[in-house]
């Protein structure tokens, strides 16, 4: 049921603009990867962003919610055609507010297209991981309550469906790309699940007065804002070991990943110095911070030295809030 291969390089552009309108940090991120690996990783973040529309749409029920999911991982897994989800999706999302989110549900067999001239490893592993966020966030679709998650371990165990399997994805590219990493990962497999959860947890300290005005929270239950950065840089820690296991030769990945890892890093220390923040303007990263760290992570990524210098300094804000130091 393969769709028939139209233009690849108009798709190509397509996602390449798409991403730039969806996401800031991950139109940094992913363009830094060998091109084989950024047209599947790209790719995938573009599926992932339709999972999140329907997560975000705030006027859907979670029925609907999770009839749309499963629509769309129908649609992903090649089962029924693209366009029995792209209507009813974007019927549904009439009054959504974001008209890029819109524009990429439409451009759905755009994105599947290109999907499908990657290779069937990485079509198994993207299937994977679509599979795995969609149906988890099904089960949180109706868990989304102003009082927040019963326990730290469902907060994990979000965090991980959210973002903790894109980890896990990642590391299966990487390892298809690179012997030597595959090698060094052996063992540490659970390293990539701490670095997808350690980008989540940022965004979900960052993005909590939004949350919370909106009536949800998707913190754990009586759990201090203190308590969750000592998590959050436990898994930074994680997510630092991960990134330098990564082959010196193999820039392109290093270089995603630090830029990940660094972000969140900047970002719970701009969290950790603040006693609370009203919005998550207060603490967003400014255009210079971004750029200046950009530019220090070109030259730096294949530096262990200047990788572990930075993220000492830089954690320091939370190492003193989380008495870990």
């Amino acid at each position: 049921m393969n769709q028939p291969l139209q233009n690849p390089q108009n798709d190509l552009a397509y996602q390449k603009a798409i991403l730039s309108s969806v996401s800031r940090t991950f139109a940094l991120t992913i363009p830094l990867l060998p091109p084989l690996i950024e047209k599947v990783v790209g790719n995938t973040y573009l599926l992932c962003r339709i999972v999140d529309t329907i997560e975000d749409a705030t006027d859907l029920n979670p029925e609907l919610k999770r009839h749309l999911s499963q629509l769309f991982l129908d649609a992903v897994l090649d089962r029924t055609p693209v366009e029995s989800f792209v209507g009813p999706c974007l019927e549904a999302l009439k009054n959504y507010p974001n008209h890029d989110e819109l524009d990429l549900i439409a451009h759905t067999p755009t994105v599947l297209r290109i999907l499908h001239t990657c290779s069937h490893h990485d079509q198994e592993a993207v299937g994977r991981c679509i599979s795995i966020m969609s149906e988890g966030m099904s089960r949180f679709h109706v868990k989304q309550t102003a009082s927040g998650l019963k326990d730290l371990a469902e907060f994990e165990e979000y965090c991980y469906v959210v973002a903790g399997v894109v980890g896990e994805l990642l590391t299966t590219i990487f390892r298809h790309y690179s012997p030597q990493f595959s090698k060094n990962i052996q063992g540490h497999e659970h390293l990539a699940i701490a670095f997808g959860q350690a980008l989540q947890m940022t965004n979900i300290l960052k993005d909590s007065p939004e949350d919370h005005a909106r009536g949800v929270s998707w913190k754990p239950v009586n759990m201090t804002q203190r308590e969750l950065l000592g998590i959050a840089y436990q898994k930074l820690n994680a997510s630092l070991t991960y990134t330098l296991l990564i082959p010196k030769k193999q820039v392109g990945m290093r270089r995603f990943c630090f830029l990940a890892l660094g972000l969140a890093v900047l970002t719970l220390g701009k969290i950790a110095s603040r006693h609370h923040f009203q919005t998550k303007d207060e603490i967003k990263l400014s255009r210079n911070t971004v750029w200046s760290f950009y530019g220090f992570m070109k030259f730096s990524a294949s530096n262990d030295m200047l990788i572990k210098s930075f993220f000492y300094l830089w954690t320091r804000p939370l190492r003193k809030l989380a008495t870990l130091e």
